[in-house]
Order: C-alpha cells, then structure tokens, then sequence
C-alpha cells in the first residue's frame, strides 16, 4: 500500500492580511486583492466621509463613516476569499482526491458566481449628486439628513424585492 502525498498550493490572497490591512486603512486591503479601482474608490469614499464629517454638528456621518469602515474590511476579506475560490477552481485542485465530480474549470466556476445588481450602483450614483450639490449650496447638508431613513426605506425594499426574486427562479 502505497501512500497518496497531496501537495495543496498556498492560496493566491491572504484573506486575514486584507482584512487586517483595511483595518489599518481603509481600502488597503481592496489594493492587496489586485482590486485597484475599488481600492482607490474606497480611499475617496472613506476620504469624503472624513471631509463631510467637518461640515456638520449631526451624528449620522460618524455612524456613515463606521458603517463603511465595517463593510470595507468584511469586503476585503470576502473578496480574497473569492479570488482563492476561483484559483483553486481554475487549477482543478478543488476536486483533488474526489473521484465522483469532474475537476471545476474556470469557466463552469465563472458561471456559478452570482452577478450583482444595478442598485447599489443607483445609491452610490445618487449619493455622489446629493454631495456634489451640496457642495455647489444648491443643498445643505442639514436637509439631507431629514431624509436618511430613506436610505433604510431603500435597503429594505430591495431585500424584499430580492427575496421574491429567488423564490421566482
């Protein structure tokens, strides 16, 4: 009997140092991943966050800048995590030892990631005119937040909306 020696390749992304990297910086960890847009998004998100934190005596931009310095480092952690997935799926190493399933290729990987939405693309696009007319005093920021449970009211529809979207399919 001979004994079957397995070699498993290090994974392409560390998810703990992107997720302890955005916790030093945000966006730091998007950079580690290879994901250089998001990452230098993520650094002016983070950046506006901070300047509009100056402009106003309410709360809500601190609770905005602990919201996505969260979101930031669970991101960047899920992120690198995909990235193995997909490496490993690409390299066939995630059936290895399995003789039952047909090694993973790329492509057939590819197609089980689920595609996002437009919407939170229309919130990010949304939220960057209400700023940029406040920053032009077409709008105050004082009437912007009169208006943050919206944002819920909006969150809380599309969770509704995906909710019968899945059972639909």
């Amino acid at each position: 009997m001979t004994d079957r020696i397995i070699i498993q390749k290090r994974p392409p992304k560390s998810p703990a140092a992107a997720g302890i990297l955005s916790g030093f910086f945000p966006g730091t960890g998007q950079l580690l991943n290879g994901e250089y847009l998001k990452g230098v998004l993520f650094i002016i998100i983070f950046a506006g966050l901070i300047t509009m934190q100056t402009h106003t005596r309410t709360p809500f931009p601190g609770l905005l800048i602990a919201g996505f310095y969260i979101f930031q480092i669970i991101e960047a952690v899920q992120s690198a995590r995909e990235i193995n997935r997909l490496s490993l799926a690409a390299n066939g190493a995630a059936s290895a030892g399995q003789t039952s399933a047909p090694p993973i290729t790329e492509a057939a990987a590819v197609k089980t990631v689920r595609s996002g939405s437009v919407f939170w693309g229309i919130v990010l696009m949304g939220l960057g005119t209400i700023f940029l007319l406040s920053n032009f005093d077409i709008i105050h920021y004082d009437q912007i937040f009169d208006f943050w449970p919206a944002v819920v009211i909006l969150v809380g529809l599309k969770m509704i909306f995906d909710y019968f979207a899945k059972k639909n399919t």
